[in-house]
């Protein structure tokens, strides 16, 4: 039976027209599955359903999702990560050499992927627990600098105009130098304003949103926040294992299928115990002028 499924010009393309078309006519197609962004079942054959392929060096793994969550799209990921999520979906429980990794909710096709352009950031450090928020620390060569930063990355929710929202907050462990340089500056907040966040004075205000950028959410967990490459989507941050975040906070990203994404440069906001605190982290960044921002959809929609 054919299946409402949304095929992308970028999925066909990795796929082949022969695949996609079998997909369509409910050949390869579950009809049932978990959605990959929101985690709740989705039905084929009685809602549009997105094609999601995530690519990595060597392989890629079909997934599906809401439609209404994310677009059809390709996703580059790490090979490690696709390694579990292929062990996953064949049902192999030996133990992963990577962290888990995003797969559909019933056997799906495995197929030949190009690599994406462009080395992957180097990944290291472990993930520090932080009461009521989620926190992870990973390395990311997002900021063209000769040495890797050490980014930190906080979950929570924020409330402005008496809405929440959905939001990430970056921070580095020490400063972070402009490529060719070799001093103690740090130019962080520099970077960031010329990729295009703009200057946050006031957290009651939302930022403005960035194109390009987006924020990586497979399973209901954080795996990266991707920015745009010569070939797609590259990674400017990604977790070294998948970031859990609250039901609460999830189900505010799949409200408004939107996250905003907060930075400053190292010791300007700190790692925060309530979230009412990081709230008070961000108003202080921010009449200091050390906060920039943006607002980022879900996975590129």
């Amino acid at each position: 039976m054919p299946r409402m499924l949304d095929v992308s010009d970028d999925v066909r393309a990795e796929i082949g027209d022969e695949e996609a078309d079998r997909l369509l006519a409910g050949v390869n197609a579950p009809g049932h599955y978990d959605c990959t962004s929101c985690r709740t079942p989705g039905d084929t054959q009685q809602e549009r359903t997105s094609t999601v392929l995530f690519v990595g060096d060597e392989t890629a793994v079909l997934a599906f999702a809401h439609a209404t969550c994310i677009p059809s799209q390709v996703v580059p990921v790490s090979e490690e990560q696709l390694q579990g999520a292929v062990r996953s979906i064949t049902g192999d429980e030996g133990p992963l050499a990577g962290p888990p990794a995003p797969a559909a909710a019933e056997p799906a096709p495995s197929v030949p992927a190009t690599p994406p352009a462009g080395p992957a950031p180097a990944l290291a450090g472990e993930p520090a627990s932080v009461p009521q928020q989620a926190r992870h620390t990973s390395h990311a060569d997002s900021t063209e600098s000769p040495r890797q930063a050490v980014i930190g990355v906080t979950s929570g929710l924020v409330l402005i105009d008496g809405v929440l929202h959905a939001a990430i907050v970056a921070e580095p462990t020490g400063p972070v130098a402009r490529a060719g340089t070799d001093g103690p500056g740090d130019d962080f907040l520099p970077l960031l304003l010329e990729h295009g966040f703009a200057p946050v004075t006031d957290v009651e205000r939302p930022p403005a949103p960035l194109g390009g950028w987006s924020v990586l959410l497979v399973n209901g967990e954080l795996h990266a926040v991707l920015q745009p490459g010569p070939a797609g989507p590259v990674a400017w941050w990604q977790a070294h294992r998948p970031l859990a975040v609250t039901e609460a906070w999830r189900a505010t990203v799949n409200r408004t299928h939107t996250v905003l994404m907060f930075a400053g440069p190292a010791g300007s906001i700190g790692q925060q115990a309530r979230e009412d605190l990081l709230r008070d982290a961000l108003d202080k960044a921010a009449t200091d002028g050390l906060l920039v921002g943006a607002m980022m959809p879900l996975t590129g929609a």
